[in-house]
């Protein structure tokens, strides 16, 4: 529990962080995702997100990612593998390829899992993405996500479909 919350704390020293600098623009994206479950015992996952993003410049961007995701569960072997919920907070850096500030980007993402189901805690989570976002606010982008707990890792492979608003 110390490290979640050593990781709880750090996260909001980094929105704080910021929250205080001179950052150009700042867009809200709400989005779904469709994910393919990496894990064995579940058969597919799905969740929605709202992004905050703050710009630096125009090809650096920081990303505050929460939402909720739920991974289906499966029987294996005559077991019934129960669902897993979970609430995403992460804070990462998206990097466009392109001087504009839009089209092709490369981001990475470190939080925390806080599970919803029945006995599933709080874990760390780590998600890299690619991604093309148009600059009419359109972002298809795909991310690994993986929850590390226990010497046993929970991930999927997942499509994220948003849409972005400048604010």
């Amino acid at each position: 529990m110390k490290k979640s919350t050593t990781l709880i704390a750090s996260t909001a020293a980094v929105v704080a962080l910021f929250f205080s600098t001179n950052v150009n623009a700042q867009k809200l994206g709400v989005g779904v995702n469709l994910g393919v479950p990496t894990t064995d015992g579940y058969s597919f996952a799905i969740g929605a997100d709202a992004r905050m993003q703050f710009d630096v410049s125009k090809q650096i961007s920081v990303p505050i990612t929460t939402g909720y995701t739920h991974f289906i569960g499966e029987n294996k072997n005559g077991f019934d593998v129960p669902d897993y919920g979970y609430i995403p907070l992460k804070a990462g850096m998206k990097v466009f390829f392109d001087p504009s500030g839009s089209g092709l980007y490369g981001m990475g993402e470190v939080g925390a899992a806080f599970g919803v189901t029945k006995n599933s805690g709080t874990s760390f989570l780590y998600s890299p993405a690619i991604g093309y976002a148009w600059s009419s606010g359109l972002d298809l982008g795909v991310k690994y996500e993986g929850l590390p707990k226990n010497g046993f890792n929970t991930g999927q492979v997942a499509l994220r479909i948003a849409y972005g608003f400048k604010l």
